[in-house]
C-alpha cells in the first residue's frame, strides 16, 4: 500500500491530518530552514515535541522538512534544526542541500534521510549518488516526470520514491526557480517563500479582476473566471501574437484519477501539498485520499465517485495531472 504523507503548518492542522488518516505528517520549524516560511505557520520545538508524541501514540510518522539551502557562513541554524529533529524523535528529515546532507550523514548516522523535491533529482545517476554517498532512503521526485518515466526510473534505483499527488502545482524544476525572487526579492529556495502573501494584491480594472505580485501584473480574470493565486509560472503571458498560460494554468495538481498507475509504476508514497492550508482543507483532502487509497488496496481500483469528490477540493475546482500525463512530453 502506498503511504499517505500529509501537510501540517500548525498544531491544529497536524491533529486534523492525523485524525483524517495520514500515515505520515510533514512539518517545518518556525524559521527559514523550511520552504514554507510564512508568518503564523510552522512549529516551535515544544509544539513539535507534543505533535510527535501524538503521532507516535497513534503509530503515525512525522517528517521534518529542512529543505531550504543554507546561506554561506550561517549553516549553524540548519545544523541546529537537524539536531533538534533527531532529539525530538522525528522519523525522517527532508533535505535538499548537498552540504547539509553530508553533515547529516556524518553527524546524525541514525537519522533517516529523505531527499527533498527541492534537490530536483530526476534521473537514476543523480539519485544513486545521493543514496550511495549520503544514505538517502527516499527521494521526493520533481513534478516534471510522466508516469512511464517514473516506472522506468524505479526499475533502475534501489530507493523509495515519493510523488506529489494533490495541491499546488509547481511546473518548474524545483530548487532551480528564480521567477518569484525576480519580482519579490525573496528566494523560494533560500528563504522559503514562493510568491509571499505580503507581495500579493488584487485590483478591479475595467470590470476584470487583476492579480499582482510585487507590483507586476500576473493575470486578469473575467467575472465568470475562478481567480488563482498569483505566481509567475501560472500567469498569463503574451508571446508574439498569442496570449495565454505558457507554463501551467492556476489549478491544483490532482493525481486521484491515476493512483493505480502510480502504484503500478512503483511509487511508495503519495504527498499532499499544503502546509499553508487550514485544518478544514487538510481534513477534507486527507480523508478523501485515505478513502481512495484504502479502496485501491481493497478492490484494485479507485471509485469514480471518490475521484470526483476529490476534484471538488481543487483550487477553483479545477485540477490537472500535470506532467504525469503531459502529451507534449
Amino acid at each position: 500500500m502506498m503511504e499517505l504523507v500529509c501537510p501540517a503548518g500548525t498544531p491544529a492542522a497536524f491533529r486534523a491530518a492525523v485524525e483524517a488518516g495520514a500515515d505520515a505528517v510533514y512539518v517545518g520549524f518556525r524559521d527559514e530552514t523550511n520552504a514554507r516560511n510564512f508568518p503564523g505557520l510552522n512549529f516551535s520545538v515544544p509544539e513539535l515535541k507534543e505533535a510527535i508524541g501524538l503521532a507516535h501514540g497513534l503509530r503515525r510518522k512525522v517528517f521534518v522538512a529542512i529543505n531550504t539551502f543554507p546561506r554561506a557562513g550561517e549553516e549553524a541554524l540548519w545544523h541546529r534544526a537537524l539536531a533538534a529533529a533527531e532529539d525530538l524523535g522525528a522519523d525522517a528529515v527532508i533535505l535538499a542541500d548537498i552540504g547539509l546532507l553530508d553533515h547529516a550523514a556524518r553527524r546524525h548516522p541514525k537519522l533517516r534521510l529523505h531527499l527533498s523535491v527541492q534537490a530536483a533529482a530526476s534521473h537514476a545517476d543523480a539519485i544513486r549518488i545521493y543514496v550511495e554517498e549520503f544514505r538517502v532512503r527516499r527521494v521526493v521526485l520533481p513534478r516534471v516526470l510522466t508516469v512511464p518515466e517514473i516506472a522506468a526510473l524505479n526499475a533502475r534505483i534501489a530507493v523509495e520514491t515519493e510523488v506529489f499527488a494533490f495541491g499546488g502545482m509547481c511546473p518548474m524544476a524545483e530548487g532551480r526557480c528564480s521567477l518569484s525572487s525576480y519580482v519579490t526579492g525573496q528566494s523560494p529556495n533560500m528563504s522559503g517563500v514562493c510568491s509571499p502573501a505580503s507581495h500579493v494584491r488584487y485590483e478591479r480594472r475595467q470590470g476584470a479582476l487583476v492579480s499582482l505580485l510585487g507590483g507586476s501584473v500576473i493575470n486578469k480574470f473575467d467575472p465568470d473566471e475562478a481567480a488563482g493565486y498569483p505566481t509567475l509560472c501560472k500567469g498569463r503571458f503574451v508571446a508574439g501574437a498569442a496570449g495565454g498560460y505558457l507554463f501551467e494554468e492556476p489549478v491544483s495538481l490532482n493525481a486521484g484519477p491515476i493512483l493505480r498507475d502510480l502504484e503500478t509504476a512503483g511509487v511508495r508514497a503519495l504527498k499532499i501539498e499544503g502546509r499553508q492550508r487550514g485544518r478544514a482543507y487538510v481534513t477534507a483532502v486527507v480523508a478523501a485520499f485515505r478513502k481512495l487509497i484504502d479502496e485501491l488496496e481493497r478492490t484494485g481500483d479507485a471509485p469514480s465517485d471518490l475521484v470526483h469528490a476529490l476534484g471538488r477540493l481543487a483550487e477553483g475546482q479545477q485540477g490537472t495531472t500535470g506532467a504525469f500525463g503531459r502529451a507534449w512530453r
